[in-house]
């Protein structure tokens, strides 16, 4: 009785990898093309990206939305693994798609913003729409001069005010 000639065992199941089998090499290891998948989904790694992390293969996806990558640079948005491009503020990680308008989801790369209380993400057009202060006088919101990017207002007695409208509705007496 003649076996069949082994090529070495299997990397996933340590069974014999036969000259019938299908069979492919990753990281040194010889895999049945069955064996060679992703330890979450098991979707056939061959001909795509995978990982290897503590003897364990992940398909791209998997790895990407696990806590088992070691890098750091994660998007505080999607969570997503940051492959290219970092964009960082306020001490966040970003993929430059992902830090956008959380209105009207509009890019902020390289644009001005503002941020709210809970340091929501705002594109200009969207904040002074939305969370801008209104004055207490007229009702309209309390937005920087045409052409400035500094707001200023007046803020009394926990109301906020527009300079000019702080002035004409304030009576001063005078006691004596």
């Amino acid at each position: 009785m003649t076996s069949e000639p082994s090529f070495g065992a299997c990397g996933r199941c340590w069974q014999d990898v036969s000259r019938d089998s299908q069979a492919c090499r990753a990281m040194g290891q010889l895999y049945h093309h069955s064996c060679f998948t992703c330890s979450v989904c098991s979707q056939l790694l061959q001909q795509q990206p995978f990982y290897s992390v503590s003897d364990q293969l992940f398909c791209e996806d998997h790895f990407m939305h696990s806590q088992v990558h070691y890098s750091k640079e994660t998007c505080d948005s999607c969570g997503f693994l940051i492959k290219d491009t970092v964009l960082q503020a306020f001490g966040y990680c970003y993929h430059p798609a992902c830090f956008c308008c959380v209105v009207c989801l509009q890019s902020l790369e390289g644009t001005q913003f503002c941020l709210d209380s809970e340091n929501r993400v705002y594109c200009l057009k969207d904040y002074y729409r939305y969370i801008a202060p209104a004055c207490a006088t007229c009702g309209l919101p309390i937005l920087p001069a045409q052409g400035s990017l500094v707001t200023e207002r007046v803020v009394s007695m926990d109301r906020d005010y527009h300079v000019d409208c702080f002035h004409q509705g304030t009576e001063v007496v005078f006691k004596s």
